[in-house]
């Protein structure tokens, strides 16, 4: 499971995390919610090993990410495109990351195939669409059969039959016992998806719990959403 306990950060004599404490648990889908700025991504950074917080603790199966042994066989994490070089084909870069952790070269293939990607994987990087991209990311967080999934706007750049494998597929997930962290803008779609849903707001938690308790007497999740956040729908006039 993931348990982030009283992480604070300061950037720029900024305080831009505030004692931010929750939990995702294994077989559940946990949706991350905030506005641009509210400190998911520093979070998310934080938990990966990427940061380090001023204050508290990020723990991945009771541990820091940092004193993780060959961390892709425990998390998985999809954050930004893919990371692959563009002049590298989806099979090489993928291989190449395996080798990082001490994976099988034929494992490449595995996730390929399951990210329906297998047609695609001796096409270079740089000629993948936004969705291939993430497709391709996923694959990689995928390598080493984690228990715990860490994934950053997942659908992005989806068409319709994309985000519809991807909503089985996280669902398949938490149904086989793993821990998945989602964050993601799509509110409807998270709706679908989430078991549970934390809300962050300047940098301090203002909601957590099932999707039912978060969403409590509002109409919908992104109701919910604005009202916790007290964030303003831009009007298109």
């Amino acid at each position: 499971m993931i348990t982030v306990d009283r992480v604070s950060k300061t950037r720029s004599r900024t305080r831009i995390l505030h004692d931010v404490t929750f939990e995702a648990r294994p077989g559940r889908v946990t949706g991350f919610l905030g506005p641009n700025g509210a400190g998911k991504t520093s979070t998310l950074r934080i938990l990966l090993g990427l940061d380090r917080p001023e204050s508290g603790a990020a723990l991945i199966c009771g541990r820091p990410y940092r004193k993780l042994d060959r961390p892709l066989t425990t998390i998985g994490a999809l954050l930004d495109g893919s990371g692959a070089h563009r002049a590298r084909t989806a099979r090489a870069h993928l291989r190449w990351v395996a080798a990082s952790n001490g994976l099988p070269d034929s494992r490449a293939d595995e996730v390929l195939e399951i990210v329906g990607l297998t047609g695609d994987a001796r096409k270079r990087a740089g000629r993948f669409s936004l969705g291939m991209s993430r497709r391709l990311g996923l694959a990689a967080a995928l390598l080493g059969d984690p228990e715990v999934l860490v994934l950053d706007e997942p659908v992005n750049g989806l068409d319709p039959v994309g985000i519809r494998w991807m909503r089985e597929f996280l669902r398949n997930s938490a149904a086989q016992g793993r821990t998945v962290l989602l964050s993601s803008h799509l509110m409807s779609e998270l709706a679908e998806i989430a078991d549970d849903v934390i809300v962050i707001d300047k940098g301090r938690i203002v909601a957590r719990g099932s999707l039912a308790e978060v969403t409590g007497d509002h109409r919908t999740l992104e109701d919910a959403f604005f009202a916790l956040t007290a964030t303003e729908a831009v009007r298109p006039w």
